[in-house]
């Protein structure tokens, strides 16, 4: 499947463009402590480049949907040339009799069929540009029975007849498994949702009380004649680390609910956008609400450098 640069992808590119421009104008500092001068700087850069994409994504889903189409309409066309066929019609004959029906998305390219045939293509080299013209994976494999079909000088209208026959039946397999499936895509949206909440609880409530919990038993023990002396005053982000698991969690999820349900990972793409989205923006904006700049920030080093404990004098 290709994409065609068009003036709609220019313009989502350049607004995209303008949003991220407008969060480094608005929201960044660059006097003194050079860095975002809020939580939301990331979530908009994130937005910027959700627009930016948006028309790829939406032609991307268009596609998708024709190529289903196409699918479907294959079967129309096939079963049209089977009936003329069995009246004793030859190929070339079929195509171009048929060629004059509506076959939906499929209709340009039966139509450009029937002009190479009328123009002297061979039969081959025509039904071969066809399916390439496609570019779907059944109709070339279907496009290849008939060839070969013809040059070995079998009945074409049993061979088209199969062909049909196995469309269907694929195409029967690939319902049922979207079907059976669907439950499954639906849990896997249930538990990343879940896999979110852990996240931003951890990162909003449990660490920062952790935090507290051991200042005050180290306030405590100095207290109790033992001092603890840290070993740096760097801090522990513990954000992007979050983050990063939200987004490796949602990009393979999506890829396996693909693969489950229309049995491609290229159809997982789109799951694994809308969750690693959802859930970046979900967890920025959660986090970013309730949870200040600086408490992430100033959790002692202690969690991963430990503390040197000695006696106080």
């Amino acid at each position: 499947m290709r994409l065609e640069l068009k003036p709609k992808h220019y313009a989502g590119i350049i607004v995209g463009i303008i949003i991220i421009l407008l969060d480094f104008i608005l929201f960044f500092n660059y006097t003194g402590k050079v860095g975002p001068t809020g939580w939301g700087f990331n979530p908009i850069i994130v937005i910027g480049i959700f627009f930016g994409s948006i028309f790829f994504i939406i032609d991307y889903l268009k596609i998708a949907e024709k190529q289903k189409e196409i699918e479907q309409k294959f079967l129309e066309f096939v079963r049209s040339l089977v009936e003329n066929v069995r009246s004793g019609v030859s190929i070339p004959q079929a195509i171009l009799h048929v060629s004059n029906s509506d076959y939906g998305a499929l209709t340009p390219y039966v139509k450009k069929l029937a002009h190479q045939i009328e123009w002297g293509y061979p039969l081959k080299s025509a039904l071969n540009i066809f399916a390439n013209d496609t570019q779907n994976e059944v109709i070339k494999r279907a496009i290849a029975i008939v060839i070969e079909a013809e040059k070995s000088g079998g009945d074409i209208g049993s061979v088209l007849e199969a062909v049909t026959d196995s469309v269907v039946e694929i195409k029967k397999v690939k319902e049922e498994r979207k079907t059976n499936a669907s439950s499954q895509t639906l849990q896997g949206y249930i538990i990343y949702a879940v896999f979110i909440g852990v996240m931003v609880m951890l990162q909003v409530f449990l660490i920062p009380k952790i935090s507290t919990l051991s200042a005050d038993v180290g306030t405590g023990l100095g207290g109790a004649g033992v001092g603890f002396q840290q070993t740096t005053s760097e801090a522990i982000n513990f954000g992007p680390i979050f983050i990063t698991l939200i987004l490796v969690q949602g990009l393979f999820a999506g890829l396996m609910i693909g693969k489950f349900a229309e049995g491609s990972y290229k159809e997982g793409i789109k799951h694994s956008l809308i969750m690693m989205l959802g859930g970046y923006l979900i967890t920025a904006t959660l986090s970013g609400i309730f949870t200040p700049t600086e408490t992430l920030a100033t959790i002692p080093l202690m969690f991963s450098r430990g503390l040197i404990c000695k006696k106080k004098e």
